[in-house]
Parts: C-alpha cells; structure tokens; sequence
C-alpha cells in the first residue's frame, strides 16, 4: 500500500493541503474547496516531501514564476487526464473557454464533459484549472471559489509583464 505525505502551506488565497505519494504531488488543495481530498484521514502528516513545491509555489506567489518544475501523478478517467494534460498547455497569464480546451483535447463537442473534468482536477494552481473561463469571458465554476479563481487570473496578469520576452 502506497502512504500518502500530506502537509500544509500557506498562501495568499487561504491554506493549501499538499499530497504526495512516493515523492511525487498527486494534490494540491485549496482549504474549503468544492471536491476535497478523498482519504486524507489515512494521510501522514511530513512536509519532508515538499520542500520544493513550496518553495515554486512560494515564487508563484511572489510573481516570480510562471510554470512549475514538479512531478505529477493525478488518478482519473483517461478523459479527465486529456483534460487535465490540455490544462498545462494554457500559458501564463491566458484564458481559454471551455470549448477551447474541449478542442485542444479532441473532442469539439464536450465542452460540458471538459467543465466536469476541469473541476475535478486535484493539483489546483500547478494544473492551472483556474485559466477556463466561459466562452463569454466570464469567469464560470471553480472549485476554489470564483474570489480564488478571479484572484489567481488577476495575480498572473499583474505580473504577465515580468515575464514577457525573456
């Protein structure tokens, strides 16, 4: 049986419960989320495993980085790993709608079937679930909370400049 480290960072959005198995982030989870950890009273606590996810998450916050370097292992449908695969590709800072990402995946006409997979994502913020927006640019469902997802867009915008060109 696989143990499961979990720990506790903080964060301009709240607290966010971290997961991982054998040394590889499987959650990221923000503190009263729509779809929590499942499991997690089998979880040991150790923030040994995570030094390094917080330190990039702490210069995500800082508006110093705009990708993570962590490995990632999350459970779900192979649908919901396309979703999830077509997530990473979403730049810094940029939104697509619902029927972009459904595109991107294969699957024009699943746009619905792509809202559903995007809100199970476990590795909120690192698969940046928070970058789908609704086809008429409003900010649509998010398990976080639309305060978090709205924050979160904001926050990658403000620092968008930084980024660019180098």
């Amino acid at each position: 049986m696989t143990l499961t480290m979990t720990t506790i960072v903080d964060s301009p959005i709240g607290k966010l419960r971290l997961a991982a198995e054998d040394g590889v982030l499987t959650g990221l989870y923000m503190d009263g989320a729509r779809h929590g950890p499942i499991g997690e009273e089998a979880w040991i606590e150790d923030d040994s495993p995570f030094e390094e996810v917080a330190a990039q998450l702490e210069a995500y916050f800082a508006g110093e980085r705009t990708t993570f370097d962590i490995p990632l292992r999350s459970s779900g449908t192979k649908f919901q790993q396309q979703v999830w695969a077509g997530l990473l590709e979403i730049p810094y800072a940029e939104t697509w709608s619902y029927g972009q990402l459904a595109n991107r995946v294969g699957n024009p006409k699943a746009s619905r079937a792509v809202g559903l997979a995007n809100g199970r994502n476990p590795i909120s913020i690192i698969v940046p679930c928070h970058r789908v927006i609704g086809a008429n640019g409003s900010l649509t469902g998010y398990g976080g909370g639309l305060d978090r997802k709205a924050w979160l867009l904001q926050h990658e915008q403000r620092h968008a400049a930084n980024h660019r060109g180098g």
